[in-house]
């Protein structure tokens, strides 16, 4: 007979296995005796409680052995334990009723003691997990108030849900736990003057200084306020984070489940609200099914993989299984450290590690021919607009020119879809870099359009969207480094204000586009553009940050203006003037329908572009970007 594994491997579970067998038998017997009292041996035949105890436990032990009964740890006793004891219990009893039946009739033997015996065993069964589990606790009595260290933080948690919840009893099982809650916030206006492990729900959000001034009066005034689960809207962290600073709190947060270091299941530490949290933003429902279509079992290949976009698409391809991923990037260093991160999360997933710049056309058809892609991601590019102002040739010939290789070596290898990460910057561009990537979108519409009808050929899915949060070279890193030698923070302009999302819901948002763009021939020669909510003034973006630090704006921290850079915009744009806007069947993705271009005369640009900057001729190379891009004023070559 094959044994469960526990019965092989865990003593604790053999413990707990011949208690549940001991209590089936002694159920039995009490179940009797609980129906008849002491009377028993006038009713019931010795022969009869003989033969029952030990068929019912022989029942039992064999009902138990195959049951989940001791997968789980007694400390952690839950409703699934519950269910499984419920459920063996019930068994054990149906089963028993007609092999009693058999051996002795059930003559002597009242019927209600069948029922009886199904509350008693539970009682056995049930009653020793949870009694272990309150005693591990160390919390007999259920009072939170009782476990108080008066020498800890006290703080006031928002969020009267699980996550208070979990919070709490965290802090119940550590009796040197380094906060003590001292009253909680709700949404819900009904929750108000209720309790959760004894601690008060003393008011909802926009009461934050009412309670907390009541506190005061009790002599529990919190040091913190700690968001207690992850779906709060930005305006409300933001709003959190006014009344915090105006009341001389800190604002942070639980960790999400994502965040828990390894081996902290049973601890949670507070962690410092994130300037992803200030923003907030909504979850789109994804239509993951078709995300999951257009990887699963594919050939994929990324270009400029170690960038910021570039590396969460790998990571986020990786994880839906494609067939092959083939990694490409001119930066050694960028690419070793997202093909050692693969490697290590995805072992078995076939990859290949490519060395080169999309500049490099007998590069990219080497290995176009050697990975055979079905599925290409390009996100190589130069993105630094002041560095691309000072380098334009460097910018067109990578940005403009590179792409235009990539999306020629899809066609003529037969890609099915080539997805080509764009921006804001555009959008009636001001800079080198936002001209030059507007090239690119250009050279990939005509083609589209040129395959319209083709289902057959390539799909030139162009995405459009802002900045991304903790990208290379972005603002919020760059405030991150100012902090940390003390400032000041640097701001080109007071009303300077820029698109942000999370490099996150940026690449899922990507991905939604690509599924909807190679599912459908109308999509072809539109470009997806990503909604990226409001704009966000960058000097209150600033402000925040220090506020998060635990640091005052212009008093610890200093803010000082630089003036903008060359090529920079006070405010970008997502649509250009004579673009349609026209939404699509998914949350969050939109579709610009722009100016058709025709693609001999926008080929024949390219050429000139790719001519002058192979002679490294600067004024040439801009004065065929402004032809190309018409929009685009380029007023002198960068000295």
């Amino acid at each position: 007979m094959l044994l469960p594994d526990f019965l092989r491997t865990s003593p604790r579970a053999r413990i707990a296995y011949l208690h549940d067998v001991m209590m089936a038998g002694l159920s039995f017997l009490l179940s009797i005796y609980l129906r008849v009292g002491e009377a028993w041996p006038r009713h019931v035949e010795t022969e009869t409680l003989v033969i029952g105890t030990a068929l019912f436990a022989v029942i039992a032990a064999a009902v138990f052995l195959y049951q989940p009964m001791y997968k789980g740890i007694w400390r952690y006793a839950s409703m699934k334990d519950l269910v499984a004891i419920t459920r063996a219990v019930t068994l054990t009893i149906l089963i028993f009723v007609p092999a009693m039946f058999l051996v002795t009739r059930l003559d002597d033997l009242p019927r209600s003691t069948l029922i009886i015996n199904w509350f008693v065993l539970m009682a056995l069964l049930g009653g020793p997990r949870f009694a272990y589990r309150i005693l591990k606790d160390r919390r007999l009595d259920f009072r939170y108030e009782t476990r108080r260290d008066p020498h800890a933080i006290p703080v006031l948690l928002v969020g009267a849900g699980d996550g208070a919840e979990l919070f709490l009893r965290s802090l119940l099982r550590e009796p040197d736990a380094s906060y003590r809650v001292v009253g909680i916030l709700t949404r819900k206006r009904h929750r108000v003057g209720r309790r959760i492990h004894d601690v008060e729900v003393m008011g909802t959000l926009d009461q934050v200084a009412d309670v907390v001034g009541t506190l005061s009066g009790r002599n529990l005034r919190p040091m913190k306020l700690v968001l207690t689960h992850a779906d709060f809207t930005g305006d409300e962290v933001q709003a959190l984070l006014d009344a915090a600073d105006r009341l001389g709190l800190t604002l942070a947060r639980l960790p999400r489940p994502t965040d828990l270091r390894d081996g902290a299941a049973d601890r949670l530490d507070v962690r410092p609200v994130s300037v992803e949290d200030l923003l907030g933003r909504p979850q789109a429902v994804l239509d993951r099914a078709a995300i999951a279509a257009l990887i699963a079992g594919r050939r994929v290949l990324v270009t400029g993989a170690g960038g910021s976009i570039g590396s969460e698409l790998v990571r986020q391809v990786a994880a839906l299984g494609p067939a092959a991923l083939t990694l490409l990037d001119n930066s050694e260093f960028a690419l070793y450290s997202i093909d050692l991160e693969i490697a290590e999360r995805h072992p078995t997933l076939p990859r290949a590690p490519r060395l080169g710049s999309v500049r490099d056309r007998r590069r990219l058809d080497a290995v176009m021919a050697e990975a055979r892609p079905e599925v290409v991601f390009h996100a190589a590019a130069l993105k630094h607009v002041p560095l691309v102002e000072l380098n334009p040739v460097e910018g067109i010939w990578t940005n403009a020119v590179g792409s235009r290789h990539v999306a020629d070596a899809c066609r003529a290898s037969g890609v099915a879809a080539l997805v080509m990460i764009s921006t804001d910057k555009a959008v009636n561009p001001t800079s080198i870099m936002g001209a030059a990537k507007r090239a690119a979108e250009c050279y990939c519409q005509a083609l589209d359009v040129l395959d319209q009808g083709k289902p057959q050929r390539t799909h030139f899915i162009t995405v459009r969207f802002g900045n991304v949060l903790g990208s290379t070279g972005s603002v919020v890193p760059l405030f991150q480094r100012q902090l940390a030698r003390g400032g000041p923070l640097t701001v080109t302009h007071p009303d300077m204000t820029r698109y942000f999302m999370t490099i996150r819901e940026a690449v899922e948002l990507v991905l939604q586009a690509a599924a909807l763009g190679s599912g459908a021939d109308t999509y072809r020669g539109r470009i997806f553009v990503l909604d990226m909510g409001k704009p966000v003034r960058i000097v209150d973006l600033a402000r925040q940050m220090i506020r998060l630090a635990g640091l005052r704006p212009d008093a610890d921290i200093r803010i000082a203006y630089t003036g903008p850079r060359p090529g920079e915009k006070l405010s970008e744009e997502i649509f250009h003037g004579g673009e349609t806007t026209v939404p699509t069947e998914r949350e969050g993705v939109l579709i610009a329908d722009p100016r058709r271009l025709d693609h001999a005369r926008v080929a024949r640009l390219m050429d000139g572009l790719e001519a002058a900057c192979m002679a490294g001729e600067t004024e040439r190379a801009l004065a065929v970007l402004g032809d190309l891009v018409p929009e685009f004023g380029a007023e002198a070559v960068p000295a």
